[in-house]
C-alpha cells in the first residue's frame, strides 16, 4: 500500500481508548489529532498524564518509527534542556508494536508523552524574540543531532529539500498564471544555484518540519514569549542541513508583512547555538522560497487527489501570501540581511572594496572644479534633531530650505555646503519614501550619500575612471531627476558603482550608456530646483556595492530598521570626496550611548517609560520623533496642550525672548495682559492671579495662602492623590507617602476615600454616590473637630488623574466644598491636569461639578510646554496673605511665560480646541466603547473630551485589576508607535491625554492599533 492511499476506514477514539489499555495499561480518555497519513490521538489519564498514541498508516516500515524513537532518545541525552515527546514502551517493553485494526490492516503504533504548549500558528504576536527563540531553539537540536545516524535516515521524501526539484511535473496544476510564476521563479533559482552547490553544503539527520502547526510556544506569561519544543518527528531525514533553518524560515513568514524581519529573527538565533557557514547563509533565500514553493504546489497536487482534505491546505493561503512577498525581496538583499542577522558585515566584499577605496581614494579627482578637500564649506545638519530646521515640516519643504542653505552658506562665506552621509532626516515627504496610509508606518529617513550644495550649473567631475552604467530621469516629486551611474572596476574586490543625482537635464544629452568617463572629467552638472527633483541645487553623491538590479530606483535614503545592511551596500563617500573629518560635528551618542550617561550623570530614581526607552529628539503637533525619524502618535503627554512645537507658541517665545526676559519687580504689561486673559475665563470672584513656574510650585503656594488665610496647617486629601514633588506636597500625597519610599501619613494629613465609581465603595448606578462619599469628608470633618482642630483647606484634582482617570458621581465636590467650607477650611481645586478645555464640556474641571473652589491651580498645559503655572484665589484670600511676608518668585510671570501663555490662550480660543475636544473626545470615547464590547479585558471607560482613562481587569464581574497586562498593552502601543501610560492605585488604567488638535484620522489611528494589542495572548484578562 502507498502513503497517497486512504485506508479502508481510520482508527476512531474508542479503538484508540482499547490500545491505550491493553497496550500500555492506560486508562484514558482520547481526541483525535490531525495527521496527513497517520492517525494521532490526544490521550489523558485518569491521573491527568497527557500523551499522544500515534496509530501509523499500513504504509509505514518498522524502521521508520525506530529512526523517529532513536532521535527522541538521542536528543533526551544530547539535548536535555529541551522539553521533547519522550517515547513510551509498552508492557512488553517495546518501543513500537504492531497491531490488526478494526478494518484488517496491520498497523503500527507507539505512544509518546504529550508536551503541553501552544503552537506557533495559534500565537499572537510572532514577536522577534519568540521568533529569535525558534532558531535557537533548532540551533540546539541541529547540534545534538549532528551525531545521530540512523540507516532508515536515508528516505525519499518529498519535504527534503536536496530534491525538491520533484515539484517541476507537478506545476502545471496550479492554475492562476501569476502565483505559478512565483513557484517557477524559485524553481529556476534552485536549479541555478542549489543544485550545483549541493555538495559544498553540510549535511546531516534533521528534524525537517519546523512548521508553525509543529513548534510549540510557551505559555503568554511570563515575558517574554518562547519557542520551547517541537512535535512530529514524521519528517526527520539525512539531508542538507541548512534546510531545518529554511523550513522554520518559510513558516515563520506567514501571515508576515516584512518577511526579511521575520526570517532575520530566527536567523539570528539559529546562528548563536548553532553557527552558519556563508554557503548555507547565501542558499538560504533560494531555500526558504523552495520551501514554499514545495508546500503550495503538493496543497495543488493533493488537492485534484483529495480536494476536502483540510489538513493539507490548512497552510495554503498564508504560504501563498508569503511566497508572493518573499519573491519580491532581491535574493542578494536578503542574502545580507542574513549576514547581518549572523552579527557579520552584510555585504561580503565590503571589507575589500573599502580597502581598495582608501587606497585608491587618496588619488580620486575632485568632484568639482575647486578642491574640495582644501575648499571652505561649511556642513549641515539636515538630521531629525536639527535646530537648524526646527520641527515646522514646512521649514524644510525646498522653498524654505533653499533659503536656509543660502543664509547659511552666506554667513559662512562658502560657496558649498555639505549634507552628511548616514544622517536620518525627515526632509523625505513624498510617497517614494514610504506609505502615506498612516504617518506610523515607517518610512525611509536614512541618507545613503552626500551632498554637496552649490550653485546651478555647477560643473561635476568624475572622481574615478568608469563606465557609464545607467542614464534616467526620474521625475517623481523628491525623486533624483536627472542621475547618472558609473561602473568602476576595483580588481579583485570586484566592481562598484557611483552615483550622481539631481542633475540638469542637459547632462544627461550629452551622455551615452557604455561611455568610458575618465578620472577629472566633466560630465555633468547641478541642476536647478525645477528639473532636479525638487531639491535645492545639490549634487547627491553616493557608492553603491551592489545595485541590486534596481540601477535608477536605487535608493538614496533607506529604512532606519535596515540600516546596517544599506550602509554596508552603500559606504561612507567621504573616502573619495575628502572632506576633513574635523570639519564634521560629533557623532551624536545611541540611544543605548544616552541611557548609560543618563544613569551616571542623573538621579537613579528619575523615572523613565517604557521598557525599551525612547529617545526623542523632535516634536511636531500630535507626533513625537525619535533619533532616526520614526514617528508616534502622542496620545499620553497632555502638557502639550495645542500641539508639541506650535507655531504661534514657538514664535511668541522667540520673539519676547530675543526683546527681554526679566522678573516681575519690574513692571512690564505682559504679566497684566496675561492674568486679565486668564480672569476672563475664570467665574468670580477669582481674579487675583499668582504665578510661578511649576505644578508643585503653584499648589505650594496654594497651601500656603490657605493656611495663613484661615490659620490651621490640617489639610485634607484624596487615596492616591499626588501633588507634585515638594516635601510638603509629598507629605499631601498619599500616592508617595503610602508608596516605596514613603514615610507615612503626617499627622496634619486626612485622607478621605477616592470617590471611584466604578472600583469604589459606591458605584455608578447609585444615585446617591457623590452623597455617600461626601459622608466620608464630613466623618473626618467631625473627627477633626472632636481633636480640637479643624482644616486649612481640602485639595484635589476636579478630575484625579493619578487616581485613574476618575470622574467623581454627581453632586460630590458641591457637598464636599460645602462641608469644608462649613467647618472654616477653603477648597482648592488642582486643575494642573484638566483644565483649558480638556474636558470638552467645560473649561476647568470644577464646573462639572457646579461649584467654584477658592483657589485654583493651574500648570503643564498652560504654557505648551514652557515653565509656568498659576495660582488664581479671591481678593479675601489674597488679602490675608498679604501679611508684609513678600511673596517673590524669580522667574515666576517673567515675560517670555506669560507670552507663552497668552498664545496659549489664543490658540485655544480661535482655533476653538474646547469644542475640538468635545466632538473627537466624544469620537474616541465611543471608539473605545465598541472596542469593550469586542474585549472583556476593557471593564470600564470613562472620562471627557480628550481625558480618558480605560480600566482593564482581569474580570469584568470581580473588576480586579490587570497591572501585568496593562503594562503590555502599554509597550506594545509604544513598539507600534503610539504613545500612553498607565495610572490607578493598581496602575491598570490606560491614561488617555492626547494634544487637543488631534483629529478623528488620529483616535481611528490609534484604535485600530488598540484593537490589535487587545487581540495579542499576553493582553487577554486571563492570561496570567
Amino acid at each position: 500500500m502507498l502513503l497517497e492511499s486512504d485506508v479502508a476506514r481510520p482508527v476512531g477514539v474508542e479503538e484508540a481508548v482499547r490500545l491505550a489499555r491493553d497496550l500500555y495499561g492506560l486508562d484514558v480518555g482520547a481526541k483525535s489529532l490531525p495527521g496527513e497519513y497517520d492517525d494521532n490521538f490526544h490521550l489523558t489519564a485518569v491521573d491527568g498524564a497527557q500523551f499522544v498514541l500515534k496509530v501509523m498508516h499500513p504504509a509505514r516500515e518498522r524502521s521508520f518509527i525506530d529512526l523517529q524513537c532513536q532521535s527522541l532518545l538521542h536528543l533526551a541525552k544530547h539535548a536535555e534542556k529541551i522539553v521533547l515527546p519522550r517515547v513510551i514502551p509498552t508492557q512488553a517493553g517495546e518501543l513500537q508494536t504492531e497491531i490488526k485494526a478494526a478494518d484488517g490492516t496491520d498497523r503500527l503504533v507507539w505512544l509518546l508523552t504529550f508536551v503541553p504548549g501552544t503552537v506557533l500558528a495559534k500565537a499572537c504576536p510572532h514577536s522577534e524574540e519568540l521568533l529569535r527563540s525558534l532558531g535557537r531553539l533548532l540551533g540546539t537540536i541541529d547540534s545534538g543531532l549532528q551525531s545521530f545516524s540512523h540507516p532508515a535516515a536515508q528516505r525519499e521524501l518529498k519535504w527534503d529539500l536536496s530534491a525538491a526539484g520533484w515539484i517541476k511535473k507537478h506545476v502545471n496544476v496550479i492554475a492562476d498564471s501569476k502565483r505559478r510564476a512565483f513557484v517557477e521563479k524559485f524553481l529556476t533559482l534552485y536549479d541555478s544555484q542549489i543544485v550545483p552547490a549541493l555538495g559544498r553544503f553540510r549535511r546531516s539527520v534533521i528534524y525537517g518540519d519546523a512548521n508553525d502547526y509543529n513548534v510549540l510556544v510557551s505559555d503568554p506569561w511570563p515575558l517574554p514569549r518562547k519557542a520551547v519544543s517541537i512535535i512530529d518527528f514524521g519528517d526527520i531525514h539525512h539531508g542538507i542541513t541548512v534546510s531545518e533553518l529554511a523550513i522554520a524560515a518559510a513558516y515563520a513568514t506567514l501571515g508576515e508583512k516584512d518577511v526579511l524581519r521575520a526570517v532575520a529573527s530566527v536567523v539570528a538565533g539559529y546562528h548563536e547555538l548553532f553557527p552558519l557557514q556563508e554557503v548555507e547563509i547565501e542558499a538560504l533565500y533560494n531555500l526558504i522560497g523552495m520551501r514554499l514553493a514545495v508546500s503550495v504546489t503538493n496543497s495543488a497536487h493533493r488537492k485534484t487527489i483529495k480536494a476536502e482534505d483540510a489538513y493539507v491546505t490548512v497552510s495554503e493561503a498564508p504560504a501563498w501570501e508569503a511566497l508572493e512577498r518573499l519573491a519580491k525581496v532581491n535574493g542578494r538583499f536578503a542574502h545580507y540581511t542574513f549576514r547581518h542577522a549572523c552579527g557579520l558585515t552584510a555585504v561580503p566584499r565590503n571589507e575589500g572594496i573599502q580597502r581598495w577605496l582608501v587606497k585608491n581614494g587618496r588619488d580620486a579627482a575632485s568632484l568639482f572644479d575647486v578642491d574640495l578637500r582644501a575648499a571652505p564649506s561649511t556642513v549641515l545638519d539636515l538630521s531629525v534633531d536639527s535646530q537648524f530646521l526646527g520641527a515646522d515640516p514646512v521649514e524644510s519643504e525646498t522653498p524654505a530650505l533653499s533659503r536656509k542653505i543660502c543664509g547659511i552658506m552666506e554667513e559662512a562665506r562658502v560657496s558649498i555646503a555639505i549634507g552628511r552621509y548616514d544622517e536620518a532626516r525627515l526632509l523625505y515627504s513624498s510617497p517614494l519614501f514610504g506609505a502615506d496610509a498612516s504617518p506610523l508606518e515607517e518610512r525611509r529617513t536614512i541618507h545613503l550619500g552626500m551632498d554637496l550644495f552649490a550653485e546651478p550649473g555647477t560643473s561635476i567631475n568624475a572622481p574615478l575612471d568608469g563606465i557609464i552604467h545607467t542614464l534616467a530621469s526620474n521625475a517623481g516629486p523628491l525623486d533624483y531627476g536627472p542621475l547618472v551611474i558609473l561602473r568602476h572596476d576595483a580588481g579583485d574586490a570586484g566592481v562598484f558603482f557611483t552615483l550622481f543625482g539631481h542633475l540638469d537635464k542637459e547632462s544627461l544629452a550629452r551622455l551615452k550608456v557604455g561611455r568610458h568617463i575618465a578620472r577629472g572629467e566633466k560630465f555633468a552638472r547641478i541642476g536647478a530646483a525645477e528639473e532636479n527633483g525638487g531639491w535645492p541645487p545639490h549634487l547627491h553623491f553616493q557608492i553603491i556595492l551592489d545595485l541590486l538590479d534596481l540601477d535608477a530606483n536605487f535608493p538614496g535614503v533607506a529604512y532606519a530598521s535596515q540600516r546596517a545592511v544599506w550602509t554596508s551596500l552603500s559606504p561612507d563617500p567621504n573616502v573619495l570626496v575628502g572632506i576633513s573629518k574635523d570639519r564634521f560635528p560629533k557623532q551624536e551618542p545611541t540611544v543605548q550611548e544616552t541611557l548609560a550617561a543618563r544613569r551616571e550623570l542623573l538621579g537613579k530614581n528619575l523615572s523613565i517609560s517604557y521598557e525599551k526607552p525612547l529617545k526623542i529628539v523632535r516634536g511636531w503637533m500630535q507626533h513625537l520623533y525619535d533619533e532616526s525619524g520614526h514617528a508616534f502618535l502622542d496620545f499620553y503627554n497632555n502638557v502639550p496642550l495645542v500641539g508639541h512645537s506650535h507655531p504661534r507658541v514657538v514664535q511668541a517665545v522667540q520673539t519676547q525672548i530675543a526683546l527681554l526676559n526679566t522678573n516681575t519687580r519690574y513692571v512690564h504689561d505682559l504679566v497684566n495682559r496675561y492674568a486679565e486673559r486668564l480672569t476672563q475665563h475664570l467665574p468670580e470672584p477669582l481674579r487675583v492671579c499668582f504665578f510661578v513656574n511649576s505644578g508643585s510650585e503653584a499648589n505650594e503656594l496654594a497651601l500656603r495662602l490657605a493656611r495663613v488665610h484661615t490659620g490651621r496647617e490640617d489639610i485634607m486629601v484624596l487615596e492616591h492623590a499626588y501633588h507634585g514633588n515638594t516635601s510638603t506636597l509629598i507629605d499631601i500625597s498619599p500616592y508617595k507617602f503610602d508608596g516605596p519610599g514613603g514615610t507615612g501619613r503626617k499627622p496634619w494629613v486626612h485622607v478621605a476615600p477616592m470617590p471611584d465609581d466604578y472600583r469604589g465603595k459606591y458605584r455608578r448606578e447609585d444615585p446617591r454616590a457623590g452623597t455617600q462619599y461626601a459622608a466620608h469628608v464630613g466623618e473626618i470633618l467631625e473627627d477633626m473637630r472632636k481633636r480640637g482642630s479643624g482644616p486649612a483647606a481640602y485639595i484635589a484634582e476636579t478630575l484625579p488623574s493619578v487616581g485613574g482617570q476618575i470622574v467623581f458621581p454627581p453632586s460630590y465636590l458641591e457637598e464636599v466644598y460645602g462641608r469644608i467650607r462649613g467647618a472654616g477650611g477653603v477648597c482648592i481645586a488642582d486643575e494642573v491636569q484638566v483644565g483649558f478645555g480638556r474636558l470638552g464640556t467645560h473649561f476647568w474641571g470644577f464646573e462639572t461639578q457646579n461649584v467654584i473652589p477658592d483657589i485654583v491651580v493651574l500648570g503643564k498645559p498652560i504654557g505648551n510646554g514652557f515653565p509656568l503655572a498659576a495660582v488664581i484665589t479671591t481678593p479675601e484670600i489674597a488679602r490675608s496673605f498679604d501679611n508684609s511676608m513678600e511673596f517673590f518668585s524669580t522667574f515666576g510671570g517673567n515675560p517670555v511665560a506669560c507670552a507663552a501663555g497668552l498664545a496659549v490662550l489664543g490658540v485655544v480660543e480661535e482655533e476653538n480646541l474646547q469644542e475640538r475636544a468635545f466632538h473627537v473626545g466624544n469620537y474616541l470615547k465611543e471608539s473605545l466603547l465598541a472596542l469593550q464590547r469586542q474585549h472583556p479585558i476593557i471593564g470600564d471607560v470613562r472620562g471627557s473630551g480628550l481625558f480618558l482613562g480605560v480600566d482593564l481587569v482581569s474580570d469584568p464581574v470581580t473588576r480586579s485589576a490587570t497591572t501585568a497586562q496593562a503594562a503590555y498593552v502599554v509597550n506594545r502601543l509604544r513598539e507600534r508607535g503610539v504613545l500612553t501610560g498607565t495610572d490607578g492605585p493598581f496602575n491598570n488604567v490606560i491614561k488617555l491625554r492626547p494634544p487637543l488638535i488631534i483629529s478623528e484620522r488620529d483616535v481611528d489611528i490609534f484604535t485600530g492599533v488598540f484593537q490589535a494589542v487587545l487581540a495579542e495572548d499576553s493582553a487577554q484578562p486571563k492570561a496570567i
